[in-house]
């Protein structure tokens, strides 16, 4: 049969107490009153038959058995530690399930993709691409980039990437009202709306424009839909400029306006608070976050 442990809160209490030689700032590192540390190491003492420390006016020493006894707490706890590491560790690479929308993993992920494999290895990544909302308790995706507001209760969320954003609209709704001279002019026109319905009226404040009227017209959680709506004509929409280069090229979309940067309207990337940081999901933070996965591959 296994020895029996004394109270692992009081080997804790202990450990702290004989690195600090005070209650008090053992108290403060454990987050509990100097009262409960006390009353811990008298629980050690009593449970194991024998004196500790001495209790003096400005505070304790170890005794000799305390003294003996601390090299040994302390390594069990580094070992815990150490191996808690490594477990943890075992467990988190390999496969690391990132879902982005279709237009970032073609325009921006994978031309980059192999910066990150390089640089680590040992984490597989699969690339799922979606435009939807992401269940990561049931989904099985471990981080999310999205576009947007980058606002996700209960989610972390860190910008990756401001894209130039530009007004289109198909040649047939252009010759009906006329190419707009202004911004100003947009806000009487149809439009086709994000998710969120929040990037005309940034694109408008950005021109200038405080006050305009609540967005109306479809709106799309895909950004593919978003633009077939434009191409047949349902309205103007505000797009990524490279997603829509080639029909601005072509003829098939007009271009109303200059680009735009709106800062707050970007790629997140996005996972839960309780998972960002395990080593596989801090590892592509910090590369897509990084200057590395900016500048590798094709430019934005």
């Amino acid at each position: 049969m296994e020895s029996r442990l004394p109270p692992l809160n009081a080997l804790k209490a202990f450990e702290s107490a004989a690195r600090h030689l005070s209650v008090k700032l053992a108290a403060e590192e454990l987050c509990v009153t100097p009262g409960a540390v006390s009353q811990m190491l008298k629980t050690l003492e009593a449970d194991l038959g024998v004196k500790l420390f001495e209790r003096v006016p400005r505070g304790i020493y170890l005794t000799d058995a305390g003294r003996d006894y601390l090299p040994s707490i302390r390594n069990a706890f580094r070992q815990i530690a150490d191996a808690s590491r490594r477990v943890a560790a075992s467990v988190d690479v390999g496969t690391l399930t990132v879902s982005v929308t279709p237009f970032f993993a073609s325009a921006w992920l994978v031309p980059r993709m192999a910066s990150f494999q390089n640089t680590h290895p040992e984490i597989d990544l699969q690339i799922v691409t979606s435009n939807t909302v992401v269940d990561f308790s049931r989904s099985g995706v471990d981080v999310a980039v999205r576009h947007g507001l980058g606002r996700y209760p209960g989610l972390r969320s860190d910008r990756v990437v401001t894209v130039e954003m530009v007004a289109v609209a198909s040649p047939s709704l252009v010759g009906r009202l006329g190419r707009p001279a202004s911004p100003g002019e947009l806000a009487g026109w149809p439009q086709v709306h994000d998710a969120d319905r929040k990037g005309w009226s940034l694109w408008f404040q950005a021109n200038g424009i405080a006050e305009v009227r609540t967005p109306r017209g479809p709106s799309f959680d895909d950004s593919g839909l978003l633009l077939k709506a434009v191409l047949t004509g349902q309205g103007a929409g505000l797009l990524p400029a490279a997603m829509v280069a080639n029909e601005i090229a072509s003829g098939e979309l007009v271009q109303l306006l200059e680009t735009a940067h709106l800062e707050e309207f970007a790629y997140y990337l996005v996972c839960p608070d309780n998972r960002q940081s395990l080593p596989k999901i801090a590892a592509f933070r910090e590369w897509i976050l990084g200057p590395a996965a900016r500048s590798a591959g094709a430019e934005r």
